[in-house]
């Protein structure tokens, strides 16, 4: 079967025409700037993620829950000391009807390795020390050290496998030059995605429509019946949510873990020493901090990462448990003031946020907060040369690791710490649990103490999903893959 289609000239109608009926394509859209949608290259944005993840197969890939399945490889073994990880892959073929081959694969991962170098991604990739076909069919991953997520990393989006520009499937993507951002999605036979051949397959796979939007245009059009199911929203998008009588009944939150606060860009001025930046932190009230967004359940943090990860190493509950609101906020305008007198200026901070409702919901809190001890703020778009930018990332997987590779020197991303870099890539050839608990925990010390980042909780995914959608469900990783909202059941 061809795997190249012509995308219909009606797509942009169909999904304007109402929400789908049972036989008719499923119509997604996926909050973000239109064009996003078919970005390439190993820096993806959440939508061209999700397409990607569709179309690219890798090794393994996750399911509606997160859970990791089988793709390209059909099973896999670990060894007893953590360290070698072997697939066989299933008996595929690459678009153009080649075998697919355990030396394909290596040279695909190897190069993938090359071009995630100085990504987030490449650095929890760090442990992979050497990738060796065993047979025709076997491949074997060696790491420097045991990794117990190492799976979940593997079903990435970016870790998908490309031949001559096509990827493995499960789906099909066409589109054409009258419609370039909108993508018509269409499953593979079930032969090609290592199922047994089944001659009634096309009557329940549903073709799937997808597009990226504006946060207010992909809430409209959910509102007005047009799709089927929104994705990808964020804190900063939520009073959107919240619109129209559609909309409420159908809001479903992910328990969403990952990054969530502000990354300072510069060391500048009242951001010029550690205690300076402590104080902004410190004197932020982050419970009270969500209530105009009405969000229930959100988790405030002052700490970079989930404590819990970082047992067996103890530490307190949160920073400054053993002073009040008001007391913490004295210590901050102390602090402000004395650098107002040495510096004969004005502590005046000018902070990244998005515009919209939400950035300005947040926007205002901050500000509040902040004025409580002598700061001035000033709303930017990001990426305008703010001095503290928001910073709003999933986890790819439960690792204090991946937390503190975020702010790893070589990403540029704001400050960062040398030492706390350092400790982690120490812990890279640990194979000793509990040495290697006590270098990350170090390094979390290390960094919380540099005051390189301003947590303010765990990040918020939400989406709209009307009732016909059946293969949809909440989970940590905010993982919901396109491909099973095709099928009848999962």
């Amino acid at each position: 079967m061809t795997r190249v289609l012509l995308l219909l000239p009606l797509f942009f109608a169909l999904l304007a025409c109402g929400p789908s009926a049972d036989d008719g394509p499923v119509k997604v859209v996926i909050i973000g700037e239109p064009q996003s949608l078919m970005q390439q290259g190993v820096r993806l944005s959440p939508a061209a993620q999700h397409l990607r993840a569709s179309t690219h197969e890798g090794l393994v890939a996750l399911d509606p829950t997160g859970q990791i399945l089988p793709a390209i490889a059909e099973r896999w073994i670990v060894t007893d000391d953590g360290l070698s990880y072997i697939f066989r892959l299933r008996e595929a073929t690459w678009p153009d009807g080649e075998a697919i081959t355990a030396q394909d694969i290596r040279l695909q991962l190897r190069d993938l390795l090359r071009r995630l170098e100085g990504t987030s991604l490449g650095l929890d990739l760090a442990k992979v020390t050497e990738i060796r076909a065993m047979t025709g069919r076997v491949i074997e991953i060696r790491l420097s050290s045991p990794m117990p997520e190492f799976l979940r990393l593997m079903a990435q989006p970016e870790l998908g496998f490309v031949h001559e520009g096509s990827g493995t499937g499960p789906m099909i993507v066409s589109s054409d030059e009258e419609t370039p951002l909108l993508a018509r999605l269409n499953a593979l036979p079930p032969q090609e995605r290592g199922l047994p051949a089944r001659q009634d397959w096309e009557e329940n796979a549903r073709p799937i429509l997808v597009r990226a939007m504006s946060e207010e245009r992909a809430v409209a059009a959910f509102s007005n019946g047009d799709v089927d199911i929104l994705l990808n929203g964020q804190l900063i998008s939520f009073p959107l949510a919240q619109l129209g009588p559609l909309s409420r009944g159908n809001i479903r939150v992910d328990p969403a873990a990952g990054l969530f606060g502000f990354a300072i860009r510069n060391d500048d001025g009242v951001l010029a020493t550690p205690a300076l930046r402590e104080a902004l932190s410190m004197s932020i009230d982050r419970d009270a901090l969500i209530e105009p967004f009405s969000l229930g359940g959100w988790q405030s943090t002052s700490w970079v990462l989930p404590l819990e990860l970082l047992e067996p190493v103890t530490t307190g509950d949160e920073r400054w448990q053993d002073l009040s609101l008001a007391q913490r906020r004295s210590v901050a305008s102390r602090r402000i003031t004395s650098w107002e007198t040495e510096n004969g200026a004005e502590a005046v901070l000018r902070v990244g946020l998005p515009s919209g409702p939400g950035g300005d919901l947040l926007f205002n809190q901050l500000a509040a907060d902040w004025e409580t001890v002598g700061l001035r703020l000033i709303k930017m778009e990001p990426g305008t040369g703010a001095d503290l930018e928001l910073r709003d990332r999933l986890a790819r997987y439960s690792s204090p690791r991946w937390y503190l590779n975020q702010f790893n020197c070589e990403l540029e991303i704001g400050l960062c710490s040398e030492a706390a870099d350092q400790l982690v890539a120490q812990s890279l050839t640990s194979r000793d649990p509990r040495e290697k608990a006590l270098l990350l925990a170090q390094a979390h010390a290390t960094m919380v103490a540099e005051e390189v980042f301003i947590p303010l909780g765990v990040p918020v995914r939400w989406s709209l999903v009307r009732g016909t959608v059946n293969a949809y469900q909440p989970n940590q990783w905010g993982v919901h893959p396109l491909f099973p909202l095709s099928q009848p059941t999962i």
